[in-house]
């Protein structure tokens, strides 16, 4: 999903690159570094949007998460650093325990409450430790075009179901995968054109804090203004507790998004979520 826009940015931006897919195994080093040696131009980002992203299969698969997002994440740093380049790879919110009572920031202690979280928190580590030159960009509740998502879903459900429940106690940031990847290029342009943006970890998602409820309830209230829903659909908010899982998600999981926003010094804001969802339901579902 978030691959796909990098790539279509990059290449509407007029910026060489390779985009790779199985071809390139990063959990095996060797392989990954011969990769990096055979390019013909000299290597000067990498981007990591590779993850096992299956929160609940990965309770019972936990070595190939492990793989992927640890070791695959710190096999890419270190092929980036032997190439001289920088990394940006991509985070996520579950390295915290969602027991916040505000917005977390880039330097709040994490506590990852399941296997793809505590990959996800070791692969930054990782990426950390071998390569200094590393942007680690943490994001939430993504959708997009390309690829199964939250937004799809509800709108597939809306059209086939008279009511859909909702759980109405978990708190995050929607983020359109287009938005995250602009700011991804965006990071990169700023840099090369003489920027200091500092290495690290930085947090990225849509501007405001609502649940899934909220979320599914404007889904709907746009999709029947731009007629994307044809029926009438009730949407009801539940808890967490009536839909068990084998990884319990975080009740709390709002990303502070300042110091990106400083660092990337947008001359507009980060988009807020309402009006991302809208231009996304516009121009990707509608057209």
């Amino acid at each position: 999903m978030l691959g796909t826009e990098v790539s279509l940015l990059l290449e509407k931006a007029c910026l060489p690159f390779l985009g790779t897919d199985r071809e390139v195994d990063i959990t095996d080093s060797a392989a990954l570094s011969k990769f990096v040696e055979q390019q013909e131009k000299p290597l000067t980002w990498i981007i990591n949007c590779a993850a096992y992203t299956a929160v609940d299969k990965a309770e019972d698969d936990r070595e190939n998460c492990r793989l992927l997002n640890t070791v695959g994440a710190g096999n890419v740093a270190a092929a980036a650093k032997a190439a001289g380049a920088a990394l940006v790879q991509i985070s996520t919110d579950y390295v915290f325990n969602g027991q916040g009572r505000r917005p977390y920031t880039e330097e709040d202690e994490t506590d990852p409450i399941g296997v793809y979280g505590l990959s996800k928190r070791d692969g930054e580590r990782s990426v950390l430790q071998e390569n200094p030159r590393s942007y680690i960009i943490r994001s939430a509740w993504m959708y997009g075009k390309y690829g199964n998502n939250f937004v799809h879903t509800m709108l597939r459900l809306m059209q086939e179901r008279d009511s859909i429940s909702v759980v109405n106690d978990q708190r995050g940031s929607p983020t359109w995968a287009y938005d995250l990847a602009t700011a991804v290029v965006l990071l990169i342009r700023r840099t090369e054109e003489g920027s200091e943006i500092p290495p690290g970890i930085y947090h990225y998602t849509n501007e405001g804090g609502i649940t899934w409820y909220d979320f599914t309830c404007e889904i709907y209230n746009q999709g029947r203004a731009l007629g994307i829903v044809t029926k009438d659909c009730e949407i009801l908010p539940c808890t967490s507790s009536e839909f068990p899982a084998r990884v319990q998600r975080p009740a709390m999981s709002v990303l502070d998004i300042s110091k990106i926003q400083k660092a990337l010094g947008f001359a507009v804001p980060i988009p807020a979520w309402k009006d991302s969802l809208n231009n996304y339901l516009t121009t990707v579902v509608q057209a």
